[in-house]
């Protein structure tokens, strides 16, 4: 830590969770300070909140957690989603509104989650990308409070966090839905870590499954699926439950309301997995977001690694159905395809249907094959009706098949329900102006039920006009790297937290894979190896596009008796413009210093 470079000032349209006071680097002077810059959308951010969550209790006198919120999405820049997103999510520590990206040009971030550490003088001292760094953030912590404490320059007590005021309603921030025999509706409670019974007006409360506290046994449960009789006699169990923030399905029987874990070691994910059987209790998930009866299994939206995964009940064992953790758009036969935060899931004949939210897509898996009905893209989203191929969703979170073999999308950052329909290749759209719709139900007697999340509620849809809206095409701006045509060094800097070192017992410690959008930018250095610096050359003839890159470090402690092994990674989309006189080295942070890049 020998650079000296002064944090820039903490600047954003608005903040909350600080009783309505904007906060300056000067008000948290003596304290250490880590930025998280993430954007709600996003599920490595949300690990990111989960991994952070334990630190803020251990350090709570010396650390103060400031959120960045740096968004992606055209709705993530509206500060009233922002509030529900804090809320929705647990953040209990301050936000900033960084919704011209300022701070995120400020702090030089290319990533979302990035890091950011500031000493109690005032100093930026170290930044990282991606996820599982908690541990080497404790590490650097303890750094930090030894030196600062032994300077005087460390000042302990309570910090700026000043908790909102609680809402009283049925439900909070509702993820997804079901219908039961007999006509009750069961839906994921998600703030209130439950799973809740209500009668078919989907407002009267039978019945809550769990205690409502995170962890107990629930967080943020998302998916549901009502198992075929047959299979729930044999497994014990007649709902299966994705417990999201847990990494795990649980199963729930009805009759007693007895909740039993079936899949997820509880870790989340840090290792690959194939499409072999593994054992469901021992083998580590990552975020899985719905559940879909489809091909005599349980299909699992693996929306924390980009992939679907599938559970076999009777045999109690999980393996990965589609998907190789790259986040992108890329069809064909499964498993060798890219997905990009698979969160919604439904099945229509031989089609299991997929919000694919990230890429702002509907998609659908027929035959083993992986296709995409509606999306461009990670970048390219907005609210366009008409023919598909240039239709736009906004990070549609759900999904419902229907008799005739069209499709009904929760169009979450549009607030809308759009309507596929395969005959004659259109979409439009249902109905407008809705709080996040987060999953759309139809139920036994051709009702449509749409779980309203941003508004705590289950609204049904009155029949009306389907209209066609042509809307706004909107693309994620960031500041585009600059590069040189020609030969360029990718470097991915990663220095090993204190006291760790690489772990290399289990083959290769680090891992880069690399790819492009266009392809044709890349004219040589595609592919994965296990180098964190890779040459490249990029295509003087393509303008612009996007460097894919994939990055992951082992590490494992050096000063313990059973050292316990971690794993970094982080995906990046970065945008670069090819420029004559543009640098020929492009490093971006996986773990470092601030002087390192």
């Amino acid at each position: 830590m020998t650079a000296r470079v002064r944090a820039p000032e903490l600047r954003g349209r608005g903040w909350l969770n600080t009783g309505g006071k904007d906060l300056t680097l000067a008000d948290l002077h003596g304290k250490i300070v880590i930025l998280d810059f993430w954007t709600y959308g996003c599920i490595n951010c949300l690990h990111v909140l989960d991994e952070l969550r334990p630190l803020e209790q251990k350090y709570g006198d010396a650390v103060v957690m400031i959120g960045v919120h740096s968004p992606k999405f055209q709705h993530e820049r509206d500060h009233a989603a922002l509030a529900a997103a804090v809320e929705r999510y647990g953040v209990h520590h301050p936000v900033v509104d960084d919704a011209d990206m300022h701070l995120w040009q400020q702090y030089a971030a290319k990533a979302w989650p990035t890091l950011a550490v500031i000493d109690p003088t005032g100093y930026l001292v170290a930044s990282m990308a991606g996820e599982g760094h908690a541990e080497g953030l404790s590490r650097l912590v303890d750094e930090l409070i030894i030196k600062h404490t032994a300077d005087g320059t460390l000042h302990r007590g309570d910090g700026p966090y000043v908790p909102p005021p609680a809402a009283e309603t049925v439900f909070r921030f509702p993820g997804k839905a079901i219908e039961l025999p007999g006509g009750h509706l069961l839906v994921s409670d998600t703030a209130r870590h439950s799973v809740v019974e209500v009668e078919a007006d989907g407002e009267t409360l039978v019945r809550r499954f769990g205690s409502g506290k995170r962890g107990a046994p629930f967080s943020e449960p998302q998916g549901l699926l009502l198992l075929p009789a047959e299979v729930a006699a044999v497994a014990g169990y007649d709902v299966v439950v994705a417990d999201t923030v847990n990494h795990q399905l649980r199963g729930l029987r009805l009759a007693d309301g007895e909740i039993t874990l079936i899949a997820g070691s509880g870790r989340p994910w840090r290792s690959a997995v194939d499409e072999h059987a593994h054992d469901a209790l021992a083998t580590d998930l990552s975020s899985p977001w719905d559940v879909a009866w489809f091909d005599d299994r349980v299909i699992i939206a693996m929306a924390g690694i980009h992939e679907l995964w599938w559970f076999d009940p009777i045999k109690r064992t999980v393996g990965v159905y589609a998907g190789t953790t790259v986040e992108s758009l890329r069809d064909g036969p499964i498993p060798d395809v890219w997905m990009a935060q698979p969160s919604g899931l439904s099945v229509g004949g031989d089609r299991l249907w997929i919000a694919d939210s990230e890429t702002s897509a509907l998609r659908y898996i027929e035959r083993g094959i992986l296709h995409t009905a509606v999306g461009q893209g990670l970048f390219d989203f907005g609210h366009i009706d008409g023919p598909a191929k240039e239709a736009l969703f906004q990070h549609p979170l759900g999904v419902a098949a229907l008799p005739d073999g069209s499709v009904l999308i929760a169009d979450t950052y549009n607030g809308a329900v759009r309507r596929f329909d395969p005959r004659t290749d259109e979409v439009s759209t249902v109905d407008s102006g809705l709080a996040e719709p987060s999953d759309v139900l139809v139920t036994t007697a051709s009702e449509v039920l749409v779980v309203e999340s941003g508004a705590h509620r289950l609204t049904r849809l009155a029949p009306g006009a389907v209209r066609t809206v042509t809307g706004e095409r909107h693309r994620t701006e960031r500041p585009a790297s600059p590069v040189a045509p020609g030969p360029l060094t990718l470097d991915i800097v990663f220095t090993p937290a204190p006291g760790q070192k690489l772990d290399n017992q289990f083959g290769p410690s680090t891992r880069l894979e690399v790819s492009a959008s266009p392809p044709e930018l890349l004219l040589e250095g595609a592919g994965q190896t296990t180098d964190l610096s890779r040459p490249l050359v990029i295509n003087p003839d393509v303008p612009e596009g996007i460097l894919q890159v994939v990055a992951q470090a082992a590490t494992c402690d050096v000063d313990v008796e059973f050292a316990a092994c971690h794993l970094t990674r982080q995906d990046w989309g970065v945008p670069i413009v090819v420029t004559p006189n543009g640098p020929t080295r492009l490093p971006l942070i996986l773990r470092g210093l601030d002087d390192e890049a």
